[in-house]
């Protein structure tokens, strides 16, 4: 047996004991104080920040910090840099970096620093250069000079994002940021990583003020059902995103502080434009005949908002005034069937076509409760209209790869919409034009010069009443041509023991762990 399948045996087990006793409920703490434990979901194998998405995991475990970062409203506000300008060409950006930061190893955080990192990120993933590309990037004195090879209005927020972290480059000779983590500058320092666990340790030269554990342990429960046990059991002290059916078990105020907050995620599933649902009558019937309402309302229990348009209506970029023209209508959705040449001819419940029968494969990962429940219910709507659907469970760890090289029909995700501060880079990745792979995230083949020309729009104004028109319009295109179909809106929450303090959802996913987070007085 894994060292997963032991933990999560003997977790199960020490609950069913302790319910003999005390019903398994009052989230009691193991009663060490300078240890924090934290229950997630890791969907990183390693620390490695360039790699996929996995420096979100290095901030959220306290550990890595950027040049800027976003308040609860989603505002550019310093971090590792104390202001930032704009010259009069729209080009140059000057950021001012923090005196007296140093990293975790004691090593003071210098522009020079900062470039350093800034350049590794662009050499080791070519996405830093879907948010920005720039001709010159230079240090004088705790100044860093970036010039863009265009204007980038948002070019604070796109630094903001965890690929570019700030890491001590020079200490990669010595240390295996993969397997040991980066250096950084953040209130923690790993200690050791595997996928099942994670453990940090205070860092003795944090900038930030007082870090209030010595100890941050951080195992990784991927059932979110199992997450929930384990904060009633005390063998977490606080627990991130419990699945929306399970928030009513820690309604206790006196044992548990809920906080949970529209997120900024839209559940989608993406459609590759290459296989049988890039006949556009198809993937039109397809959208046509699922039922987000009764998923929504009806399977999830009204816990998430059903799915319309890219952008969630927790942001405030025209939800109301787009218009899907996919909206539920099974009887539509067969007449585009039949429209399209796909019939019943053999009798068996699914259409076919030239002797190939209407199948698509729906690609799916299950650390997040809703999405085997989202593609259950796509799957059982298509039967009544005469498609196959497949669903294939993948690890988590897979999807970008997956997503990048267009391997599947129809790839559902759960995708962060303002990850830089707006849309703009959410709906650039996923729906423009991917030429010769300078849009690596594009693998459904998604194609529209329309779209294309607002995209390039967008991404020269800085007007923020003409950015919201032009992230509208690119939306209502998307609906119109039925480029993917989204299913839902969740909430966000972490839940935490009232024994400890300052646990937060931010709506912006990066900052689970904090120095904030202390024990209760």
């Amino acid at each position: 047996m894994g060292k997963k399948k032991r933990w999560l045996a003997a977790l199960l087990t020490g609950c069913m004991a302790a319910a003999l006793f005390t019903g398994c409920g009052g989230g009691q703490s193991t009663g060490d104080k300078t240890t924090l434990k934290v229950g997630v979901t890791n969907f990183a194998d390693t620390l490695e920040p360039t790699e996929n998405y996995f420096g979100w995991v290095v901030m959220r475990y306290g550990m890595g910090e950027t040049l800027v970062k976003f308040d609860e409203k989603m505002n550019a506000t310093p971090w590792l840099a104390e202001s930032w300008q704009i010259a009069d060409d729209k080009l140059t950006w000057t950021f001012k970096i923090r005196d007296n930061v140093k990293f975790s190893n004691g090593k003071p955080l210098t522009a020079e620093a900062v470039k350093a990192s800034l350049e590794r990120s662009f050499k080791k993933n070519n996405r830093a250069e879907t948010f920005f590309k720039y001709t010159e990037m230079k240090a004088d004195g705790q100044n860093l000079i970036i010039k863009t090879e265009k204007p980038s209005p948002s070019m604070p927020g796109f630094l903001a994002d965890p690929l570019f972290l700030i890491v001590d480059v020079s200490s990669e000779g010595e240390r295996d940021f993969a397997k040991q983590g980066p250096i950084c500058t953040g209130p923690y320092v790993c200690e050791s990583f595997v996928k099942e666990k994670a453990v940090m340790k205070k860092n003795p030269n944090y900038w930030g003020g007082e870090v209030p554990y010595e100890t941050v342990e951080i195992p990784s429960i991927d059932d979110p059902n199992t997450r929930a046990m384990a904060l009633q059991s005390g063998e977490v002290d606080m627990a991130v995103n419990i699945a929306a059916g399970d928030i009513g078990l820690f309604n206790d105020t006196s044992k548990f502080h809920v906080d949970r907050i529209a997120s900024l995620r839209t559940v989608l599933a993406r459609i590759n434009q290459k296989g049988l649902l890039g006949d556009p009558k198809v993937r039109a019937a397809f959208i046509s005949m699922t039922d987000r309402k009764a998923y929504n309302e009806v399977i999830l229990k009204g816990t998430f908002i059903p799915g319309k348009a890219p952008v969630p209506p927790s942001l405030d970029y025209g939800f109301d005034q787009l218009t899907d023209p996919n909206a539920y209508n099974v009887e539509r959705a067969k007449t585009l069937l039949e429209e399209a040449g796909w019939t019943d001819t053999d009798g068996d419940g699914i259409r076919d076509k030239d002797g190939k029968p209407l199948s698509v494969d729906f690609v799916i990962y299950n650390s997040r409760a809703e999405l085997p429940i989202y593609a259950e219910a796509v799957q059982a709507d298509a039967k009544k209209v005469g498609i196959d659907v497949k669903v294939k469970t993948v690890d988590y760890n897979l999807l970008d790869k997956i997503g990048i090289n267009g391997e599947y029909d129809l790839l559902i995700s759960n995708i962060t919409t303002a990850n830089t501060g707006d849309p703009e880079i959410y709906l650039n990745w996923y729906w423009r034009t991917n030429i010769n792979g300078n849009n690596p995230q594009n693998g459904s083949g998604y194609s529209n010069p329309e779209y294309d020309a607002k995209c390039a729009e967008l991404a020269v104004e800085f007007d923020r009443a003409k950015r919201r028109q032009l992230m509208i319009d690119m939306q209502q295109i998307l609906l119109n041509d039925g480029a993917a179909l989204f299913l839902g809106y969740p909430e966000t929450n972490i839940i935490s023991s009232t024994k400890i303090t300052g646990a937060i959802m931010h709506p912006a996913d990066y900052y689970w762990i904090t120095n904030k987070i202390k024990l209760a007085n």
